[in-house]
């Protein structure tokens, strides 16, 4: 499909400070799943797979059948005169709660059942149109794996010795805007941190500085792709609750959580 921007996608995107969570997560599985593929010789090279596929299709639970189905000229020619026609700047668009709410093993789980296009056959992150009638039959490269997941840092360690690692952060602001940029990230600093919420991370390395062990992270935050150095020996005791206020955990977490890799073999 043709990956140059539909106006009606570019205003949808310009009135967006932050990617949504599908996005986001559906932006760093393709990453772990690409970089796996290398890894385990399954491509010859670095190959990008669909994103917006995923923010399509992954997590729903009325979720249409593989097979292609008949298809009319009539049903062509109308999709394409309905892409074509720029919508009125009142028009907005079309409220998915399941984006909300999608997360990165959602997006893996789904890859793993059904496949992924490659980035060149998929429209582009942010576009605002339905798939088209024919998109079940646009080709698919099948990923036959299993998923690993990992509750400690220690056992993800294990895990980046053979490939990227899939997790997510708890990002605080301003502390997170002050050190995105090539920086070291240990949370909350003070009463006037606020709490951004979880965002979807690949881990990329790991180390040890004088602030203690780290895992380096790809994140896209506010449309930026960045790499950045967490703290692993910062332990969060409370997290703000829906009303804001802060609530004890049941026990101490640590900054990256939710630990998981798309495993391949030939």
């Amino acid at each position: 499909m043709s990956q140059h921007t539909h106006p009606d996608c570019q205003r949808a995107m310009d009135a967006q400070e932050e990617h949504d969570a599908a996005e986001r997560a559906a932006m760093i599985a393709v990453s772990l799943i690409s970089s796996a593929r290398v890894i385990a010789k399954l491509d010859s090279e670095y190959t990008a797979y669909s994103a917006q596929f995923l923010v399509d299709n992954a997590g729903r639970k009325d979720e249409p059948s593989p097979d292609p189905q008949p298809l009319t000229i009539q049903e062509c020619l109308a999709y394409l005169v309905d892409i074509a026609t720029p919508k009125p700047e009142s028009v907005e668009r079309e409220v998915d709660e399941r984006r909300n709410t999608l997360t990165l093993k959602d997006c893996l789980e789904y890859a793993m059942k059904a496949g992924l296009p490659k980035h060149e056959f998929w429209t582009h992150v942010g576009c605002v149109h339905k798939p088209p009638p024919f998109a079940s039959r646009i080709p698919r490269v099948p990923m036959n794996g299993v998923l690993i997941e990992a509750k400690t840092w220690e056992e993800a360690s294990k895990l980046i010795r053979q490939q990227p690692v899939g997790a997510r952060l708890h990002v605080f602001s301003p502390e997170f805007d002050r050190v995105r940029d090539e920086g070291f990230y240990e949370g909350p600093s003070g009463p006037e941190s606020r709490y951004v919420g979880l965002r979807d991370v690949m881990i990329t390395g790991n180390g040890t500085l004088k602030g203690g062990p780290y895992f380096e992270v790809k994140i896209v935050y506010k449309k930026k792709e960045t790499f950045l150095k967490v703290s692993l020996t910062r332990k969060l005791t409370s997290l703000p609750n829906d009303s804001g206020e802060e609530s004890q955990l049941t026990e101490p977490t640590g900054l990256l959580v939710d630990f998981i890799i798309p495993r391949f073999a030939k």
